[in-house]
């Protein structure tokens, strides 16, 4: 049986971070959903740093990305795992009911969900936080407090998988996140 993935994000959703994952599950045979908060595509921007000049990350806009679904068009009964990349897109995807119920679905159904960079702040909402109480998740350093709010702990790992939760700390952690997702479901 063919596993169905959903990946949940929005505009300014690091780029790397929705396009790997996509085309990976793509390319292992899996049903891939990209499913976006209220239009057809999402607008993914590039994080990066300049050393010497910034200590934050500039944004560049990047890809668009084709959506299947809106968020109140999905039932998540009918997948088996989760993504959420990173990049600002969580921080506005969280404020969505549909989301949240999404991101609980799974969680409360142990799931695989996969969360990468900023995503783990999703988990921050006060209906999701019990599901991820004492879980250990990793995420972008600057997350750390997040992450320890949600009342997970914060993994110093790259890539740290706790149960059904795989998590990565960015972009450059993607081949590990990928393995260890794809060992989570089962593939």
């Amino acid at each position: 049986m063919t596993k169905r993935i959903l990946i949940l994000t929005g505009d300014a959703a690091e780029t790397l971070e929705v396009i790997y994952p996509l085309y990976r599950c793509i390319e292992e045979g899996f049903e891939t959903t990209v499913a976006v908060p209220n239009k057809e595509e999402v607008q993914t921007v590039v994080h990066d740093r300049q050393p010497g000049i910034m200590e934050v990350s500039t944004e560049r806009l990047a890809y668009r990305v084709p959506a299947q679904k809106k968020f109140s068009e999905v039932n998540p009964e009918d997948y088996d795992a989760l993504i959420i990349p990173g990049g600002r897109a969580p921080e506005h995807i969280r404020t969505k009911p549909e989301a949240v119920h999404i991101v609980g679905h799974f969680l409360r159904e142990n799931k695989v969900t996969g969360v990468i960079c900023h995503g783990a702040i999703v988990f921050l909402i006060p209906e999701l936080k019990e599901l991820v109480l004492n879980k250990k998740i990793t995420a972008v350093p600057t997350c750390r407090f997040e992450v320890e709010e949600s009342g997970a702990q914060f993994s110093e790992e790259l890539v740290f998988t706790d149960g059904n939760i795989v998590s990565a700390q960015t972009w450059r952690d993607l081949p590990g996140f990928m393995k260890q997702f794809l060992e989570a479901i089962g593939k």
